[in-house]
């Protein structure tokens, strides 16, 4: 599929094409819903690959398409804590030989917004080596990325490795992993974990005769006006914020509106936290999504 994607880009100049890492899924923009689903239609018939089946005595000689299921780009929502906690990562196990020894104390405190995760060594007198200390931190960043609520990674934490325990023989760089990585999510978890979701500053220049329709239909979005700014010519320039769950299909919904007449800007703003009940939605569908990945 990528080199067929990679060919129709070379032809068509105002088709685009990307991998997005952080959520797994290759995005192709264009000049809109019926330009892409041309464009899958195109992948489907155009592209193809002879494949060869079976040994030389019995061989058969099959051609298989470029299948496509296009659908609406994954929202990056993340997480983040509301209060202080602390916690104990134990992960102790025995099984005849060597064992695995590995324990944590760390606290963890909330950050303002956008900045970041920050690791705090406040290891005193040798409670655990250096060594296990960069341990602690690699499981505590691998239970950021996987995160704790919903799998989406955590934000905006501070983590403070107080204390630990170790063994002379037993102790290892992946027990230590681990007990990071437990220590972290049962603090997380105590101190209230909430999701965040991103926020576009959008800008549509509509017909003013479609003002109250469009203002309307962005309140329901849960946007929020800024402002209104008549242009002179009959149509005015409507700026608001935006969750980006919200507008992920505006192109059509504004054409829908205005007749074709209204245009748009879109570009990222911030994180806010998402509103009780629509978190509770997403939470289920992801937990329902990792479900289905599980059982297959």
């Amino acid at each position: 599929m990528g080199v067929s994607l990679q060919r129709l880009v070379e032809e068509d100049p105002t088709l685009r094409v990307h991998r997005a890492t952080e959520m797994k899924q290759t995005i192709i923009s264009g000049m809109g819903e019926s330009h892409l689903e041309i464009t899958a239609d195109r992948l489907r018939r155009k592209f193809s690959v002879d494949v060869v089946l079976g040994t030389s005595a019995d061989r058969l000689r099959r051609k298989f398409s470029v299948d496509v299921v296009l659908g609406t780009p994954r929202v990056p929502y993340r997480e983040t804590i509301r209060a202080k906690a602390k916690a104990q990562g134990r992960y102790v196990k025995q099984t005849g030989g060597h064992g695995q020894y590995g324990v944590c104390f760390i606290d963890i405190e909330p950050l303002s917004r956008s900045s970041g995760f920050e690791f705090v060594d406040k290891i005193r007198g040798g409670a655990i080596p250096n060594q296990f200390v960069v341990s602690v931190e690699k499981g505590v960043r691998k239970a950021l990325e996987e995160g704790v609520l919903a799998g989406y990674p955590v934000v905006d934490v501070r983590v403070l490795l107080v204390d630990g325990k170790y063994h002379e023989v037993d102790s290892s760089d992946i027990a230590f992993q681990i007990a990071g990585s437990m220590a972290f999510k049962e603090a997380a978890t105590a101190a209230g974990l909430v999701l965040l979701e991103p926020i576009m500053d959008l800008s549509a220049r509509v017909p003013e005769e479609q003002m109250g329709d469009i203002i309307g239909d962005l309140n329901a979005k849960r946007g929020r006006i800024l402002g209104m700014e008549p242009q002179g010519d009959g149509t005015t320039v409507v700026q608001a914020q935006v969750p980006q769950a919200e507008v992920l299909r505006y192109a059509s919904g504004l054409r829908s509106m205005t007749g074709g007449r209204g245009t748009f800007t879109m570009v990222f703003s911030h994180y806010e936290e998402v509103v009780p009940h629509v978190a509770e939605r997403v939470i289920a569908e992801a937990k329902q999504q990792k479900a289905g990945a599980a059982s297959r």
